[in-house]
């Protein structure tokens, strides 16, 4: 591998300042949307529960004016549910909720990889290899969190690639829905291997500007991706 030490430390160091950052810059009822869809999709704030602005108030810290925002913001994703004389009643996602947005990012995904493959500038294929190489050296030292990280960050790259908003935006929100749904994931080292070698596909496929080749690769990381999350919450 070409990765070199000081760039493992900037790259951690990056990771932990993200971890802990100030997210003042954004407006208020932003980091409360946030905060709330993240809870709800996690099952903190469970299905069917009644949300009260008085109590997300309490429990958030916050005035009513980025609770109703919040709200507004949270009903038109589908997470809550205003019935009229009862309330907001969280929503949630089902199992086949979950299922269905795997389909979909499935479908997306396959043709986000063909989009880059054609699209993509010599600089964002070398961040891609950077990346892929940040994914070995934490899966030889099975970090399963910081290999799940630049798992993210690989995909990110690929829906730049694309270049078109649309997709960038239905892929971004499909990762985020799937990523906070998840139960703790625990993968052994033989798994983590398995989810590199798919990534490696996947990269040389791009690289070699071989768009067939990048659609069968991501096919193959999707549908896995699918049976590996069956297995670890259905």
């Amino acid at each position: 591998m070409r990765i070199s030490h000081a760039i493992i430390y900037n790259e951690l160091r990056y990771y932990m300042d993200n971890m802990t950052g100030d997210k003042s810059a954004q407006p208020l009822s932003a980091n409360l949307y946030l905060e709330l869809q993240a809870d709800i999709l996690s099952g903190a704030i469970p299905d069917h529960s009644k949300l009260t602005e008085q109590a997300v108030c309490k429990k958030y810290d916050v005035s009513r004016t980025p609770v109703r925002e919040a709200f507004r913001q949270l009903e038109a994703d589908g997470l809550i549910e205003n019935i009229p004389n009862r309330g907001a009643f969280v929503t949630g996602l089902t199992r086949r909720d979950i299922s269905d947005l795997f389909d979909l990012r499935t479908l997306f995904e396959i043709q986000a990889v063909e989009w880059a493959i054609k699209r993509m500038a010599s600089d964002e294929i070398e961040a891609l290899r950077e990346t892929l190489e940040f994914m070995e050296f934490y899966t030889l030292r099975n970090d399963i969190e910081k290999v799940l990280m630049f798992n993210s960050q690989f995909h990110n790259i690929i829906y730049s690639g694309t270049m078109d908003r649309m997709i960038q935006k239905s892929l971004s929100t499909y990762q985020t829905y799937l990523k906070h749904s998840a139960p703790s994931k625990t993968y052994s080292a033989d798994q983590l291997k398995i989810i590199l070698d798919e990534h490696k596909a996947i990269f040389e496929a791009v690289e070699t500007k071989n768009t067939a080749a990048g659609r069968k690769a991501m096919q193959e990381h999707m549908e896995q991706s699918k049976l590996r999350r069956i297995s670890n919450y259905f």
